[in-house]
């Protein structure tokens, strides 16, 4: 089931998120100060805790317990990560698809060395819009993806 997340939640998203970011991060940025210094489930989570205002936007898949959550801004998809012990599984499928047919989605930024990524997004019809930008604080590149309106998709 997908839901609206909730500040019980915190926890879950936050540990999501630092270990999925390592799985998927550390062998593009190879910053081990960063992966297992400055990422640390507690402090992301306190975050949420203190302030549940900034869990506005997140929606998780909760099937008896959090696997992946959806972080969107309006059409925007910000974050969408799968606990690594439940990927390949179409929960991130299920995902993207609530967001396309909820908010109607159209654009994301994702790293560009993310080859996964990039392959999972344009398997749910988004492609690379030709904007391209240093992702803050790095020297990799982020890319804009987009997906045609609905409109442009049935003309």
């Amino acid at each position: 089931m997908i839901r609206k997340a909730v500040a019980a939640d915190a926890s879950r998203i936050a540990e999501i998120s630092i270990f999925t970011k390592r799985m998927n991060y550390r062998t593009i940025f190879h910053n081990d100060q960063v992966s297992f210094g400055e990422m640390q489930v507690y402090p992301l989570a306190k975050q949420f805790l203190d302030d549940p205002e900034k869990l506005s936007g997140f929606w998780v898949f909760d099937d008896g317990f959090v696997k992946a959550y959806i972080h969107l801004d309006g059409s925007q998809i910000v974050e969408l990560y799968v606990d690594p012990f439940f990927e390949n599984q179409g929960i991130g499928s299920k995902l993207i698809e609530f967001a396309i047919h909820q908010f109607d989605a159209d654009t994301l930024w994702v790293l560009e060395k993310n080859q996964s990524a990039r392959r999972f997004y344009e398997r749910h019809g988004f492609s690379e819009s030709g904007q391209r930008q240093l992702e803050e604080g790095t020297d990799q590149y982020i890319i804009e993806m987009k997906r045609k309106a609905r409109s442009e998709a049935q003309a």
